[in-house]
C-alpha cells in the first residue's frame, strides 16, 4: 500500500447516543457499515447493532487495545463513544496516536448540550465537568456561590457523594438535577436539594446538574491567593496568607506549568499555585514524614487532589522528577546542593523563588542575588493585636524573597 493510500481517512470516531443508530446521520451510520473492525464498550455495540464488522470491546485497562488498533492502519476501522468523543470523550487519547488527517469524527449531541437544552441553561456561562474516573475533591474549586455546574458521574452513587461534600462545606442549600440516560426511552429527569438529598436507583449513566447555593459561613475556595491559614492543617511550618499570596504573585503561573515546591511544609504554595488554573500541576518536596502525609490531606480538602507529594529530603529527593518551570524553595535554602541543583534542573526561562527567615538563609541569598541577579525583597507584614483596651502593631518576621529567571 502506498504512503498516500495509507495517509488517507481509514480510521471513524462516531459518536452514539441512547437513541442508538436512530440517532447517527448517514455517513456516520455509511462507516459504521463499511468497517471491518468496530471498537467499543458493551452499551455502545448493542446500541450501534446490528453490526456486520466484527465488534470487540475495550480491555481495561483500554490502553492494551491502542497495538491492535494501531497495528490496522490503512484498513477502515471504527471507533464507537459517547456523544461527543472529543469533550471528555476518547477522541482527544486517539487523536494522540493517530494523524487528524487519518481519522474522520462524526460526533453526537453532548450530554452537556442535551443537559442544558433539558434545564435552560446556557452551555457558555454553565461550568462542564467530569468526575468519571477523577477523585471527587476535584469538585471544591468550582463550588462557587450563583455557579451552575454540569457534571459527568462516575455511576449511580456520585450524586449522593457530591450532595454529602455540600453539605459538609455548608452549601446544603445547593439543587442538584440528576440527568439519566437522556435521550433515550429510559430517560429520567429528577432534582433534590443537597439537605436532605434522598434519590435512589440512580441510573449508572447520569449527568448532574449543580446550582450552587452557600450560606456566608460555607467554606468556599476564594479565586485570588491567599487562603485563609485554618484552612491548612500545619504545624507551624506554614507560608503564611500575606506572605503567601505576594508568593503567588513572585512565582507568575502560566498555564500548563510545572512547580517544584521544596521543603513544602504544610503544602500551602503547592495548593494555591494549582488552585489558580486547572492545567498547573505541582510537585511537593518534603523531607518530614508527617508533613508530607499532611499536605496530601490538605491538597484534598482544598480541591486539588491531583498534587503531587514526594517525601525525601532535598537535593536527593529531586532526582528523575519532571522537568519545573518554576521552583519554590521554602525550606532547605542553606542545605548544601540544594540551590544549585534547583538552578541546574530549571529549564531555561524558567523562574525560581525562594523565602528565608533566618540569617544564615538569608546570606546564602545574597550571595545568589549578587552571583546571578534577579530581585532580592525584604518583605514585613504586620497585624493590629489588643495592647491593653487599646491596639498596637505586633509585626511578623520579616522574609527575605530572592526571585531570579533562568536565561
Amino acid at each position: 500500500m502506498t504512503g498516500d493510500a495509507l495517509s488517507m481517512p481509514w480510521l471513524t470516531i462516531v459518536g452514539i447516543g441512547e437513541d442508538g443508530r436512530a440517532g447517527l446521520n448517514p455517513a456516520a451510520c455509511a462507516a459504521l457499515d463499511g468497517a471491518g473492525l468496530v471498537y467499543g464498550g458493551r452499551r455502545h455495540l448493542a446500541l450501534a447493532g446490528p453490526l456486520a464488522a466484527e465488534a470487540r470491546t475495550w480491555p481495561s485497562p483500554i490502553a492494551d487495545a491502542y497495538p491492535g488498533l494501531l497495528a490496522r492502519r490503512g484498513q477502515p476501522t471504527c471507533i464507537l463513544a459517547t456523544g461527543d468523543p472529543f469533550h471528555y470523550g476518547i477522541g482527544a487519547e486517539v487523536a494522540r496516536l493517530v494523524p487528524a488527517d487519518e481519522m474522520r469524527v462524526y460526533p453526537h449531541v453532548s450530554a452537556f448540550s442535551l443537559a442544558c437544552a433539558r434545564l435552560g441553561w446556557g452551555l457558555a456561562e454553565t461550568a462542564c465537568l467530569t468526575l468519571h474516573g477523577r477523585a471527587l475533591p476535584r469538585l471544591i474549586p468550582h463550588l462557587q456561590p450563583g455557579a451552575r455546574l454540569l457534571v459527568l458521574t462516575w455511576d449511580g452513587t456520585t450524586p449522593g457523594q457530591v450532595a454529602a461534600l455540600l453539605r459538609e462545606r455548608g452549601l446544603g442549600a445547593s439543587r442538584l438535577t440528576v440527568l439519566e440516560a437522556m435521550g433515550g426511552p429510559r430517560e429520567r429527569q429528577r432534582s433534590a436539594m443537597a439537605d436532605g438529598f434522598d434519590l435512589a436507583e440512580i441510573d449508572p449513566l447520569n449527568t448532574l446538574g449543580i446550582e450552587v447555593v452557600g450560606s456566608p459561613e460555607a467554606q468556599v475556595v476564594p479565586l485570588s491567593p491567599g487562603l485563609d491559614d485554618a484552612w491548612f492543617e500545619n504545624d507551624g511550618q506554614l507560608t503564611k496568607a500575606d506572605i503567601r499570596a505576594v508568593t503567588i504573585a513572585a512565582l507568575r503561573p502560566r498555564a500548563g506549568q510545572v512547580l517544584w515546591d521544596i521543603g513544602a511544609g504544610a503544602g500551602s504554595i503547592s495548593i494555591e499555585w494549582m488552585l489558580r488554573g486547572p492545567s498547573l500541576r505541582a510537585i511537593a518536596v518534603e523531607a518530614d514524614p508527617a508533613r508530607a502525609a499532611r499536605i496530601a490531606r490538605n491538597a484534598n480538602r482544598l480541591g486539588v487532589p491531583d498534587l503531587r507529594v514526594v517525601e525525601g529530603p532535598a537535593p536527593a529527593a529531586l532526582a528523575g522528577l519532571p522537568t519545573p518551570d518554576t521552583i519554590f524553595i521554602g525550606g532547605g535554602v542553606t542545605v548544601p546542593g540544594v540551590l544549585d541543583t534547583a538552578v541546574a534542573a530549571l529549564c531555561p526561562g524558567g523562574r525560581l523563588v525562594a523565602n528565608v527567615v533566618t540569617l544564615e538563609g538569608e546570606a546564602v541569598l545574597l550571595t545568589a542575588f549578587a552571583g546571578r541577579g534577579g530581585s532580592l525583597k525584604r518583605l514585613a507584614v504586620a497585624h493590629a493585636d489588643p495592647v491593653g483596651h487599646l491596639h498596637g502593631w505586633r509585626g511578623a518576621m520579616p522574609v527575605t524573597q530572592w526571585a531570579w529567571v533562568k536565561r
